[in-house]
């Protein structure tokens, strides 16, 4: 094992990286990744060394980065596109739900997609509007998308690498305010050591309660847990790792075991992803169940100015309190 001590935004420049040095066809573009490496200088470094015609600066035109990364990838390329904020995804939508979404069961199979669109998502670093979204409910809803999100380094290391091998588009969150996280990444060990792109993750295992999570919200869950074992109780939390296709095994496992589950994610509670996993645990575990599923999320409004988002955000209180209501039943 050759392990680095990486930031979660490092582990995916050395992902992209390796990416591109095994496959000439990996493209990156986006808004300011070449010369100045992304604004959070995840692309830091690999126009230098790759060029500008595999790392290429864009215009400020969302939706002419996705059609034209589909274009490319029709010609065989493998495209990696960058999405500069989460609120800025959504003049791509059309690209993505009606063309890149749509190809392989318009052309029966014959046409295949590999793309990439890179999404930094959530909030909590003091963004103005539209650039603390979290958007991941409207592409899981999209049949034809593969949608993850990486939590860790580790993880954002290798599942950068797994979706650009993917022969289907992945729509890629990474949680922002985690960038600058850091942890040890085995940037030697061969891929099929790797843990598989869709499968979920026990990171923390624990008997009482189940608390779901992805993305920026499983620090805060090990946190909830690490907190709650002070006062006798054990949290299991899971990171769910790929939002479509799900690991409802593990999922149900974990639930089946414990008898209750709390899920916990940045996007409002209302039709978030998160009622898709409560209605598929009741679904599947219900004679199992001890209490409701309960969810933990934003709230039903728009995302609020910065000096309001630590109340708008998923917090250790709020997790604890819905724990705390789980064992009211």
């Amino acid at each position: 094992m050759t392990a680095e001590t990486l930031t979660l935004g490092k582990a995916l420049n050395a992902g992209l990286r390796k990416a591109m040095e095994d496959d000439p066809k990996v493209l990156v573009m986006g808004e300011d990744v070449g010369k100045l490496g992304g604004v959070f200088r995840i692309t830091d470094g690999l126009q230098k060394d790759f060029g500008e015609e595999r790392v290429i600066d864009t215009p400020l035109a969302e939706s002419g980065i996705v059609g034209t990364a589909i274009g490319l990838a029709l010609r065989g390329y493998r495209p990696v596109c960058e999405i500069q904020f989460d609120g800025f995804v959504f003049p791509a939508a059309d690209q993505i739900i009606t063309q890149l979404a749509k190809m392989g069961m318009r052309s029966l199979g014959a046409l295949s997609l590999p793309v990439v669109v890179r999404i930094p998502c959530g909030g909590g670093i003091g963004a103005v509007e539209h650039h603390s979204e979290s958007p991941e409910a409207y592409f899981t809803h999209t049949a034809g998308l593969r949608v993850v999100a990486c939590s860790n380094p580790a993880d954002a290391f290798t599942m950068i690498q797994q979706s650009i091998a993917s022969p289907d588009p992945v729509i890629f969150f990474e949680p922002k305010r985690r960038y600058w996280d850091k942890a040890e990444v085995d940037v030697d060990a061969a891929p099929d050591a790797w843990a598989p792109l869709h499968g979920a993750k026990v990171v923390r295992p624990g008997e009482h309660v189940t608390l779901l999570a992805y993305g920026p919200q499983v620090k805060t869950c090990l946190e909830a847990a690490a907190a709650a074992a002070e006062e006798g109780r054990s949290l299991e939390v899971i990171d769910l790792r790929s939002l479509n296709p799900l690991d409802i095994d593990a999922i149900t496992d974990s639930v089946n075991r414990t008898g209750r589950c709390v899920v916990v994610h940045e996007a409002p509670v209302f039709s978030g992803f998160g009622a898709e996993l409560a209605a598929r645990i009741t679904e599947r575990c219900f004679y199992r169940l001890e209490s409701p599923v309960l969810r933990v999320g934003g709230f039903s409004t728009p995302y609020p100015p910065s000096r309001l988002e630590d109340h708008y955000l998923p917090d250790l209180d709020r997790i604890l309190d819905a724990v705390d209501r789980t064992f009211a039943w």
